[in-house]
């Protein structure tokens, strides 16, 4: 496992490995492993514990005579100071699916996860026009997303995307661009079109909004590329 908390001071880090390697940690067993005096850990947890990394929880003798002592273990947050491997098990699970179910099924799942993505969001989008939409839309992954843009190049409108937060994922299986595709073209009523690719190393995915060419509103929910349109 590789340990990602570099940002962190050396002592903060040891102690997090610490109390990753021991499920959970007195004060007192993490100065008697690390060899750092109670009072440096304590400082230390402290400020761990405010940054969100570690919980204090007490743990009563288990004769259930004496004062509860406090135990420290990671949160959610502090797990994820650990590298993990999300990425491969969700290209495990989409493979597998197609494998044993067929290519259609996974369709249908995508169809469902754009559905409920129009549902969503079709009600911000009420009374909008197009810039106005694309702006809202701009939110689409991460609320205030300052790597996404809304540009206007004459008549044409691009949303600039510059950091995809499945990226790992959909540069191995890139059908699920198609969601984002497929949302923005029944959101907006018009062809969208993925004029650039972080596939292709293009360092950014540009959608062009085809505002002349509104779509047929019996077209399916989930629209494939087609890696040659550009």
């Amino acid at each position: 496992m590789s340990f990602q908390a570099n940002h962190l001071s050396e002592p903060r880090r040891r102690i997090i490995h610490a109390i990753k390697s021991n499920q959970a940690s007195s004060m007192s067993e993490i100065a008697s492993l690390l060899d750092i005096s109670g009072e440096g850990v304590r400082q230390h947890l402290l400020q761990l514990e405010k940054d969100g990394w570690i919980s204090r929880f007490a743990e009563k003798e288990k004769n259930g005579i004496g004062r509860p002592h406090f135990r420290y273990r990671l949160t959610t947050a502090g797990e994820h100071l650990f590298e993990k491997n999300y990425d491969y098990l969700t290209i495990e699970v989409l493979d597998t699916m197609v494998n044993h179910l067929g290519e259609r099924a996974l369709k249908q799942v995508l169809s469902v996860m754009i559905e409920e993505r129009i549902r969503q969001w079709e009600p911000k989008l009420a009374g909008l026009g197009t810039e106005e939409r694309l702006r809202v839309l701009k939110d689409l992954y991460l609320n205030d997303d300052s790597y996404m843009e809304v540009v206007k190049k004459g008549n044409e409108f691009y949303l600039i995307e510059r950091n995809c937060p499945f990226y790992n994922v959909a540069l191995k299986r890139p059908i699920l661009c198609s969601v984002t595709v497929s949302v923005l073209t029944h959101l907006l009523g018009s062809k969208v079109n993925r004029v650039q690719r972080l596939q292709n190393g293009d360092g950014c995915c540009a959608f062009l909004i085809r505002i002349e060419e509104p779509i047929d509103e019996n077209i399916p929910r989930i629209i494939i590329e087609d890696e040659k349109s550009k």
